[in-house]
């Protein structure tokens, strides 16, 4: 599966900039240190946009192609921002069996995004995952830390309803 990029314009601050800075001129001594400093800019920016790819990149006296591909590669590594609310659909056996497909396009539908995509607003996200291991609960999904099992498509209203804050 091919990860998005953000259709969302890039808005980094300042003070995340120089936190990125400070991370790469720590590590920038030893390339292997990539990976990790990719997790950090990830932490300081909750995802790896380009422009953040292309200051690791530069910082690290890395090809930015060697950055992309290890955000493309390991899944733990986003490129496009979560929302509020990211709402992630267990896609493991038991669930897609037990009709976690049908969530995920009501989701899609309801909120006009596709998987690893956000609202414009930066109020929902949706991610779909391998299993979260509730699989007698099929199927589930949870927002943030919030789990709800046993699901059916009629559903997804109430359970969007409790986050429009």
């Amino acid at each position: 599966m091919q990860k998005k990029i953000s259709k969302i314009p890039f808005s980094g601050t300042a003070q995340q900039e120089k936190e990125l800075s400070a991370v790469i001129d720590a590590n920038k001594h030893d390339k292997s240190r990539l990976m990790a400093v990719m997790q950090e800019a990830q932490g300081i920016y909750g995802y790896l946009p380009i422009e953040v790819q292309n200051m690791i990149a530069e910082g690290m006296d890395v090809p930015l192609e060697k950055v992309y591909g290890v955000a493309t590669f390991y899944a733990q590594f986003s490129l496009a921002p979560k929302g509020k609310y990211n709402i992630s659909v267990c896609m493991g056996t038991a669930c897609y069996v037990k009709g976690s497909q049908t969530l995920l396009d009501t989701l899609s539908e309801k909120l006009g995004i596709g998987v690893d995509e956000c609202t414009p607003d930066g109020k929902y996200s949706i991610t779909a995952c391998r299993c979260i291991g509730a699989c007698g609960l099929g199927p589930v999904l949870t927002v943030n830390d919030d789990v709800y099992g046993r699901l059916t498509a009629d559903d997804i209203d109430g359970i969007l309803a409790k986050y429009q804050d």
